[in-house]
């Protein structure tokens, strides 16, 4: 296919400059072997969460699918769904997984077997399916002491920033996990990867400690990172060069770009990082606005096409050129009731997906399962038998074109220039 000889040329090409220059940040230093990472993200393709699935959560119990109960009944993920994902022209998924409640006590932390037993069962889903996979842990993380609201999480930061005993507390759980997990899976080969932790911060999204406390957050979160990537490859067999995803702070592109310390790795060039985007929320995430872009009226002030180039270009010039693979390992469009809305949530999603693609990055589409319209409608694909909701396959169809064809009259310039019209 001749998108791949797009991202092989351009791998080839770095290969070559990396030759001809030193590199001095930790950043720079881990992209020293980049072609293998680039080729390694080239591998995942267009991506697919299984959203709101082994990530839902109850009383600080991890319980599968415990969120779609009022969103379109109980959906227990099968070998079906993941068939039906890679039918779809999906290349890999991510498995986000929420682990507490089936954690046991210091020193061992040691994984409920029924629990690890389920993510095995989901993860072969994939496999079997001829998908990539990412298995992460989610929703553990989360703000301590949150006014108001009972709080179970234990990767929480705000608690390990102010106190150094809570903190290594935490690096010691944090171990003891994925040496765990990296460990019941390092039988398996390259079709699966890690990710380290999902949108850690205290509570406000990135507005909050983070940013008066001169930086602690940050430095607690690279650490984390680190006690991560020490973990899995302490697991041997093929963890030892397996490939790991590392988020920035709540997965915010900038305030990653900012503030990530890429960890020190034994094998050089298997670092991907980690972002999200659903900018901007109000029209991508809640649905408050029904347009978007240079054509629209209803839209959210001081956001355009360019502020989400923007943001990619940065994390190019950051990441990407110097041979350190980024992916999205979240992003959407939630669906519409009108025809109207949903034109431009179409234009929103074929723009943002040839975006990644013309910056060399990927993204896995946030799907919760949900059969609705407006705020938090992201569903597509029912999570229990794989069957479509409502236009999900409209959607998929105009998501994996963007993403696969290259011919050359097809450009983010094409898309722009057909953008739907305002009421």
């Amino acid at each position: 296919m001749k998108t791949r000889s797009i991202f092989a040329a351009f791998a080839a090409a770095f290969a070559l400059a990396a030759t001809l220059c030193s590199c001095n940040s930790k950043t720079q230093e881990t992209a020293e072997t980049p072609a293998t990472a680039l080729e390694y993200m080239e591998s995942l393709g267009l991506g697919w969460n299984l959203g709101n699935c082994l990530d839902a959560h109850n009383e600080g119990v991890a319980t599968e699918s415990y969120w779609h109960l009022d969103h379109g009944g109980l959906q227990i993920a099968t070998q079906a769904t993941f068939d039906s994902v890679k039918a779809a022209g999906f290349s890999s998924v991510r498995i986000p997984v929420t682990w507490m409640g089936h954690i046991g006590e210091a020193p061992e932390y040691k994984i409920d077997s029924t629990w690890m037993a389920r993510v095995t069962e989901v993860a072969g889903y994939a496999k079997k399916a001829g998908l990539k996979a990412i298995v992460n842990i989610h929703h553990d993380g989360g703000a301590a002491n949150q006014p108001g609201k009972e709080n179970h999480h234990w990767l929480t930061i705000n608690k390990a920033v102010e106190d150094s005993t809570v903190n290594k507390a935490i690096k010691d759980k944090l171990y003891a996990m994925w040496n765990q997990i990296a460990t019941n899976f390092k039988e398996e080969g390259d079709w699966l990867m890690f990710e380290t932790m999902n949108e850690i911060h205290d509570g406000n999204w990135g507005n909050g400690a983070n940013t008066k406390d001169d930086g602690a957050s940050y430095r607690v979160l690279n650490e984390w990172n680190q006690t991560c990537v020490d973990a899995i490859r302490a697991a041997g067999g093929e963890n030892e060069t397996r490939y790991i995803g590392i988020p920035g702070y709540v997965c915010n592109p900038d305030l990653t770009i900012q503030n990530l310390v890429i960890p020190n790795d034994k094998v050089e060039g298997h670092i991907l990082i980690a972002v999200h985007s659903y900018d901007p929320w109000d029209y991508a995430g809640s649905g408050l606005h029904s347009e978007w872009g240079h054509t629209g009226k209803d839209i959210v002030e001081g956001t355009s096409e360019k502020t989400y180039t923007d943001m990619l270009d940065r994390l190019y010039e950051k990441y990407v050129k110097v041979g350190v693979p980024v992916y999205f390992g979240e992003f959407g469009c939630v669906h519409r009731a009108d025809d109207h809305a949903e034109g431009f949530r179409k234009y929103y999603l074929e723009y943002v997906v040839k975006a990644f693609r013309e910056h060399h990055m990927t993204g896995f589409f946030w799907d919760n399962g949900y059969d609705m319209e407006g705020d938090d409608a992201f569903g597509l694909i029912r999570h229990d038998n794989g069957a479509w909701i409502a236009n999900g396959q409209e959607i998929v169809k105009i998501m994996v074109d963007a993403f696969n064809n290259d011919d050359k009259d097809y450009t983010l310039e094409s898309i722009y220039n057909r953008a739907p019209e305002a009421k």
